[in-house]
Formats: C-alpha cells, sequence, structure tokens
C-alpha cells in the first residue's frame, strides 16, 4: 500500500536528519517482541509509558499502524500494548472485553478505534463500546473543533469544544416492548451526572482560558430530563462567575453551528446531542477524518477520533484520512507530559496540511518524508 510505502520514507527521513543523536537522545531504544499469550501485538520499548491500543473495526488498524510506525520513527517513548474486539469481527467475548478492561485499568490511558456496533438485536442492547466506557465511568467526552490551514471549509480559523455526558442519557440501554408494537426507550438523566459534566465543562474552560459555556439542552419538551440537566449546569455556572454562561435549544444550536459558528466556545450537553453535534461540528472543518477526541473518567483517559466512524468501505483503498487519529496520539503524548514529542508529530501534521500538496482524503500525505524534520 502507499501509505505503507509512505511510513518508511518518513522513517528514512527520520534516521537522516541533521543530528540523528539528538533525537535518539530524547527516548531510549525500540525492541520487538513477540504477542502477548493474548494475541497483542505489542511495541516494547525500555522505560517507555505503557498504553493500551483498541485498534476497532473498519479503516481503525490502518490507522492505527501508521501511528505505531510514526511513534516508532520519531523515537516516541510509548509501549503499545494491543488487544482487539470487535462484534462484527466475531472478536468479542466476555473474556477479551475483561482483557482489554484489566489492560486498561493497569495501563490508566488507551487510544482507541470505533469499535461498530451492530444494528440487529442478539439479546443484549449495550454494545460492547458502550459497555467498556460504562465500566471505566468514561463520562466526559471532550472533541476540540479547530479549523487546520490548509482545509479549504466555508468557515475558517473555527476553535471549540464539545463536551459530552456520556455514560447515560439515550444511550442507557433501557428498552423494552410493553405491548405487542410499542416499545419505550428510557433516557435516563440524573443530578449527579449532570453536576459532574457541568463542573468538568466549567473546569475545562478555566483550565484552557475559555471564556464561554453554552449549555445544549431540549428542556422545552423534555421539561423533568433535559430540565434537571440544564437546572444542574445553572447551579454549577453559580460557581464559576468569570465564565459567561448561555444556554441554547438543541434544534437552534445546530442551525446557530453552521450559520455561526464563532459565537460559540466549550460547549456542554447530554449524550446522544453530543454524538449529534460532533459529526456535525466536524463536518465544517473538514470531515470525521480531522477531528481529535478524547474521554476522561477521574482515573482513566481514552484517546480516540472526535467523529467516530468505521468507514469500512475504504478498508485497503488507502483513502482513510489519519489526521484525527495521529492528532488524538500527539494529544495522548501531551497528556503523558512528553510536551517535545507531541508537538513534534501535530507540528508535522500541520505543516504538510498547510503545504497542500496532496488531496483531503489520502492517508499518506502525512507520510511525506519531510513531515517530521524540524521546520
Amino acid at each position: 500500500m502507499a501509505a505503507l510505502s509512505g511510513v518508511r520514507w518518513l522513517t528514512r527521513a527520520l534516521l537522516a536528519a541533521p543530528n540523528p543523536g539528538a533525537w535518539r537522545s530524547l527516548s531510549t531504544s525500540v525492541v520487538a517482541q513477540a504477542a502477548s499469550q493474548s494475541q497483542a501485538e505489542d511495541m516494547r520499548v525500555e522505560g517507555a509509558f505503557p498504553v493500551t491500543m483498541l485498534p476497532g473495526d473498519g479503516v481503525g488498524p490502518e490507522l492505527m499502524h501508521a501511528v505505531k510506525e510514526v511513534f516508532k520513527a520519531a523515537s516516541v517513548p510509548v509501549e503499545f500494548q494491543e488487544h482487539h474486539l470487535s462484534e462484527v469481527q466475531n472478536m468479542a467475548s466476555e473474556e477479551k472485553l475483561e482483557q482489554v478492561l484489566s489492560s486498561m485499568k493497569e495501563n490508566k490511558v488507551a487510544i482507541i478505534g470505533k469499535i461498530h456496533t451492530p444494528m440487529e438485536y442478539k439479546g443484549e442492547l449495550a454494545s460492547y463500546d458502550m459497555r467498556l466506557r460504562r465500566k471505566l465511568d468514561l463520562f466526559a467526552n471532550v472533541v476540540h473543533v479547530k479549523s487546520l490551514p490548509g482545509y479549504m471549509t466555508r468557515h475558517n480559523n473555527l476553535d471549540l469544544v464539545i463536551i459530552r455526558e456520556q455514560t447515560e442519557g439515550e444511550y442507557s440501554s433501557l428498552e423494552h416492548e410493553s405491548a405487542r408494537g410499542v416499545i419505550e426507550c428510557l433516557k435516563i438523566v440524573t443530578r449527579t451526572k449532570s453536576q459532574r459534566i457541568a463542573k468538568f465543562a466549567f473546569d475545562y474552560a478555566t483550565k484552557k482560558g475559555r471564556s464561554k459555556v453554552t449549555a445544549v439542552h431540549k428542556a422545552n419538551i423534555m421539561k423533568l430530563g433535559d430540565g434537571l440537566f440544564l437546572q444542574c449546569c445553572e447551579e454549577v455556572a453559580e460557581l464559576y462567575p468569570k465564565i459567561k454562561f448561555e444556554t441554547m435549544i438543541i434544534d437552534n444550536c445546530c442551525m446557530q453551528l453552521v450559520q455561526n459558528p464563532y459565537q460559540f466556545d466549550v460547549l456542554v450537553m447530554p449524550n446522544l446531542y453530543g454524538n449529534i453535534i460532533d459529526n456535525l461540528a466536524a463536518g465544517l472543518v473538514g470531515g470525521a477524518g480531522v477531528v481529535p477526541g478524547e474521554s476522561y473518567s477521574a482515573e482513566y483517559a481514552v484517546f480516540e477520533m472526535g467523529a467516530r466512524h468505521p468507514f469500512a468501505q475504504a478498508v485497503g483503498r488507502n483513502i482513510a484520512n489519519p489526521t484525527a487519529m495521529l492528532l488524538s496520539a500527539s494529544n495522548m503524548l501531551r497528556h503523558l507530559n512528553l510536551e517535545y514529542h507531541s508537538n513534534m508529530i501535530a507540528d508535522a501534521v500541520k505543516k504538510v496540511i498547510k503545504l497542500g500538496k496532496f488531496p483531503f482524503a489520502i492517508p499518506s500525505f502525512l507520510l511525506h518524508p519531510l513531515a517530521l524534520l524540524p521546520i
């Protein structure tokens, strides 16, 4: 594949960079080892940070391969412990789920692709992806939507953050047939989790120097459920007088994002709304392939694509964009306090995109031989 040959080009470029000793002094040597008993493919690095890798479905394995090759070429001190969990590839079971959970609990940090959820009902309402997030209590999903110079889009210089509660709401997996032909699907909203995500949003805004938080809701229709969420956001907002607080109904928010996205800074919302807005906002800056995302609990951090799509029709065709996954990997390195490597990879991505020499959907643009060389 062209992408794989491009990775080899990048590796050669790094080895040929001026003062190669400077690259090697930043990290320890890479040592290849065999797969573990769980059939995980590990990249062992002495003294490195252990990170759980879950490639997922569709183009996920290809994108993760690009991440591994770029990390190897840049001598990033990270040890990937790879596991596979898939409902569509017959690689999902309670045993595999527990193996993944054990690895993520031990390492505290993970990078994952999209675990595709089949629409067919086979006796279990909660998908493995949802169960994974619940068991780790990954309550906060953060998607930073930012324009990348070099991509031609309707709106330029966008910079907004979407924060989504992702452990309850419409994704509670509580459905039943109350009468023949009548399905009840329960939406769960709790004060505890609504206050928690609201506080997370305001803490995030404070830490990142953001000036406004907008709570997105549908309390005019769901007066009790979304009404509780909105009330919690209003209560938390009073504790942060320096942060401007606004509210907006979800349907109006969709229109405003398309017409004037510059009015937004940080948006906080329940589960389903966040899923929809993540995808809408990704479309404003270039699509699902360019927006990174991450999910947090009190203990764990998981890095992923901001708009989750398996893109199965692109498997093996070398057309899936690796930007989102590589930027997510860069964010992961920053979380691990590997600022140098994080900045090197993120700057390389942005530099090559800005050059505009490669089509939007070609992943090998990131594997340009000069991509990681000092500017």
